[in-house]
Parts: structure tokens; sequence; C-alpha cells
């Protein structure tokens, strides 16, 4: 995968609609902020229409 999501967690605001759509590659962390465990869970696709375009706050984003 040539891009990685991630989660600012200084944004987020622990409503779990990245972990609902996109299960196998984000969690909630100890703080219950969400962050990506496994990148290669999803295809581009499937994260940017579950977790990115989804994400009411905008926090999760691409770094290549």
């Amino acid at each position: 995968m040539a891009k990685t999501p991630w989660v600012d967690k200084d944004e987020c605001i622990s409503c779990e609609l990245c972990v609902m759509g996109c299960p196998a590659v984000f969690q909630m962390d100890a703080d219950s902020k969400a962050e990506c465990f496994d990148p290669n869970g999803a295809t581009e696709e499937e994260i940017q229409s579950s977790a990115i375009d989804a994400c009411p706050v905008s926090c999760i984003h691409w770094k290549e």
C-alpha cells in the first residue's frame, strides 16, 4: 500500500465510525482515540469511503 491512514488524535472525538467502517484497520487506543493498527486490513478505497470520508471531524488523513 502506497498510502497509510493516519489519525490526528488531537482532533478525534472518539465516535468510533472508523472502527465500525474498517474494523480490520482501526481500533480505539487506551485513551479512547482512534488509531490505525493495520493499514493493510482493507483497500485504499474501503479506507477512504468507510473511514476517511465518514469521519465527522475529518481527523483521518493519508500519509505517503
